[in-house]
């Protein structure tokens, strides 16, 4: 089945949702924003561009899929309540917080910051943010479908983390406790907050491995090798490799998966 067939089955079409996607302006987010706008999603975006969230925007609009864009550093905790308040006001119908943003700390003026600078930076942005974020849309929605979920037996809400695949299984170094640390605690966070808002909306988490962002882009040949050799399939993987199984976990056709990590990492072996 290719990708356009997949997102035509009445499975995959997300044609009655509404959506957030955190961090949507670039990298993964962005992939995510489109690939759920195919679907056919009303689409609303979050990042720190206001340049990138226009040019997004407008891809949005051509596509007749565009809900809005909210600007925010999701590290300054008073504009992360102001985001809740705005978002809470937008977008009344939200029904789908996908949480892709994440404080991008290997490259750029950040890749000099000290151990506990970008620690701190990790659990505000990747950590904090994502807890007050699915906290407070989860408790709207859980509250909103209440009745109707006891009705049909189904979630109407879907909330989806963003951890890393080896955050269990653990990296030496410092990138590799740093990201353990954060993005460990995203994932038990999940487990955790899914049993908190069953039955009316699902909780899971997407945990890429090594994924050509930014800085795989720019990473040296040693990470190059590295990151082909670790993965069964012999590759990178894609932002769109994430965008695919985020769609899959906001569709019906995982009605019934919730509290879950999804390794997507083309199968991981420690080499």
């Amino acid at each position: 089945m290719t990708a356009a067939t997949a997102r035509d089955s009445p499975a995959m079409n997300l044609g009655r949702r509404t959506v957030l996607v955190t961090g949507a302006t670039h990298g993964i987010g962005r992939a995510v924003a489109l690939e759920l706008a195919a679907a056919g999603a009303a689409v609303a975006i979050h990042g720190r561009s206001a340049a990138a969230a226009a040019d997004l925007a407008a891809e949005l609009t051509q596509m007749d899929r565009y809900a809005g864009r909210f600007l925010c550093d999701l590290g300054d905790h008073e504009a992360l309540l102001r985001l809740v308040d705005d978002v809470s006001t937008g977008l009344p119908d939200l029904d789908t917080l996908v949480l892709v943003a994440g404080a991008d700390v290997l490259t750029g003026a950040a890749a000099a910051w000290g151990f506990e600078r970008k620690l701190e930076e990790l659990l505000r942005v990747d950590v904090t943010s994502t807890m007050i974020l699915t906290r407070a849309f989860g408790r709207q929605m859980k509250q909103r479908w209440s009745d109707e979920q006891a009705a049909t037996g189904m979630a109407r809400g879907n909330i989806v983390t963003t951890g890393w695949d080896q955050a269990e299984s653990g990296m030496e170094g410092d990138s590799g406790e740093l990201f353990a640390a954060s993005k460990g605690a995203v994932m038990a966070f999940t487990r955790s907050v899914a049993r908190s808002l069953s039955p009316q909306v699902r909780v899971n988490c997407v945990a890429p491995g090594w994924i050509r962002t930014k800085w795989g882009e720019g990473a040296s040949e040693v990470w190059q090798k590295r990151a082909v050799r670790e993965s069964m399939l012999g590759r990178w993987g894609e932002p769109a490799d994430i965008a695919a199984a985020v769609r899959w976990l906001v569709s019906s056709d995982a009605a019934f998966v919730t509290g879950q990590v999804l390794p997507v990492n083309g199968g991981f072996r420690r080499a």
